[in-house]
């Protein structure tokens, strides 16, 4: 008898048994809910809301995507979710969009239109912030277009127009500003970006995946929110996920477009196969509907109302933190944040930042760590949701401890034996054994991370990059067991 691999039993096992193992196996990951992981995920804090997003998804678990005519309750789904978020965004009922799988999709599809529009150029190029997401260097890879990443201004982190317009030049077919950056929480000024776009005949993609669909119930809340949406003029299209501020599970963005065309442009179709004719709107063909089924029930779930009080909750904890951390000696926040995103730097140099993120994480909080670039320091960053009002006192009080220990302790001297030794190594040429071998050189531990960061930190991006994919690979492998 053939012995089955360790991930198929010879013989079916029983559901409950099946789910303890998920929750042991889960036992280790980061909480979900709380507040208390400030990346990653976004709780709305209402049970009653995530079991209707629950049962929907179930209810269209097995409808395939694929086909929107063998399954015409995907378009009734997305023709609701897309119309509701263009509405809140400067469109109308028809403001063509995409429902796609996340950020990264959405933006992939924005570029993906942008250069098919433009046949007439050979090497396409797209001008962004260096603020901008990875995903448009990701979309760069992918769909080989050159990505030109323009400095922002080095004390307010946003995009400077003027700059951002010098750097556009005959290849180019898109212009990008943040609403708000992931990384600082601040809008870059759209409304110049898309003047200066729309005077040189290019369009204008605005990311306001993790801000569009919270920056609306901000202003409602008070907040001076800058205008960054489809009523600005020059603005041509706009991602925004629902998986983040919309509270919705994950799996769920929308790419908004101006214009019918553009969307078209987006599109994929083949009936050059002696198969089906394939006609696909994201990067996707086969997909299962539960994501856009939760989405759709989530937002149905919270109403304006629901929005409206998250938001405010929201934007409360933020300008909490804010006051917070300005009374703890070494830290600091970078910039003005428009959304409830916050960058944390620290003034003294003797101030660790990886070391303070492992404290806060062993004190229950996860901060989540961004290196230096471009010229822009170091951080920790936080995405405080609708929960996070409850929260905030026990982060300060964290953020306290962690600061104080990380001072005791002292400075951490800089990783050059270790940036000598990677010297000595093709990180391409190492194998998985290899590699895994060499990590505990590196601290690595999955509760420790802050040898990694300053190690990476020290390293030109390039290196990063290629000591980063390294780690996934390895990750994945047996060799870390």
């Amino acid at each position: 008898m053939t012995v089955p691999h360790p991930g198929l039993p010879q013989s079916g096992r029983p559901a409950e048994e099946l789910l303890a193992e998920l929750r042991a196996l889960t036992a280790g990951d980061l909480p979900t809910r709380g507040g208390r992981t400030t990346a990653y995920t976004y709780d709305a804090g209402r049970p009653e809301v995530r079991e209707a997003a629950e049962r929907a998804y179930l209810a269209m678990l097995e409808v395939n995507g694929l086909d929107p005519t063998a399954f015409p309750s995907v378009v009734a789904l997305e023709r609701q979710v897309v119309g509701a978020v263009a509405a809140r965004l400067g469109g109308d009922d028809g403001t063509p969009g995409i429902f796609t799988s996340g950020g990264t999709e959405s933006i992939l599809l924005a570029v993906k239109a942008a250069r098919d529009a433009r046949p007439d150029v050979a090497e396409p190029e797209i001008v962004v912030p260096a603020t901008a997401h990875a995903a448009f260097f990701k979309a760069g890879r992918y769909l080989k277009v050159a990505v030109v990443p323009v400095p922002v201004d080095p004390s307010t982190f946003r995009a400077v127009p003027a700059a951002m317009a010098a750097a556009c030049g005959p290849n180019t077919v898109l212009v990008v500003a943040s609403a708000p950056s992931y990384a600082h929480g601040v809008v870059d000024p759209v409304a110049e970006i898309a003047a200066g776009a729309a005077a040189r005949g290019l369009p204008c993609h605005v990311d306001a995946c993790v801000g569009g669909w919270l920056l609306p119930w901000l202003a409602e809340a008070g907040a001076p929110v800058p205008p960054f949406d489809l009523s600005v003029p020059g603005v041509t299209s706009l991602s925004c996920d629902l998986h983040k501020f919309g509270y919705a599970p994950k799996g769920a963005s929308v790419l908004l477009f101006r214009d019918r065309p553009m969307r078209l442009a987006a599109y994929f179709a083949c009936a050059q196969w002696p198969g089906y004719p394939v006609v696909n709107s994201t990067v996707q063909s086969s997909k299962g509907a539960g994501p856009l089924a939760a989405a759709w029930a989530t937002l149905q779930a919270l109403g304006a109302d629901g929005y409206r009080e998250l938001g405010r909750a929201a934007l409360s904890a933020t300008r909490r933190l804010i006051a917070g951390v300005d009374g703890i000696d070494g830290l600091r926040v970078l910039g003005s944040p428009d959304a409830t995103l916050v960058a944390l730097g620290a003034d003294d140099p003797a101030l660790d930042l990886w070391e303070l993120a492992d404290e806060s994480r062993a004190r229950g909080f996860f901060l989540q760590p961004q290196l230096s670039v471009s010229g822009l320091p170091a951080s920790l960053h936080l995405t405080l949701t609708g929960v996070s009002e409850q929260g905030v006192d026990g982060l300060l009080a964290v953020l306290r401890d962690a600061v104080a220990a990380v001072r005791a302790r002292g400075p951490v001297a800089p990783p050059t034996e270790l940036l000598a030794l990677l010297g000595e190594f093709d990180l391409a040429e190492l194998d998985d054994p290899a590699f895994a071998a060499l990590l505990p050189a590196t601290g690595f531990a999955p509760s420790r991370s802050a040898p990694v960061n300053r190690l990476l930190d020290a390293l030109p991006p390039h290196l990063r990059d290629r000591l980063a994919t390294r780690f996934l690979s390895v990750l994945y492998s047996p060799y870390l067991d």
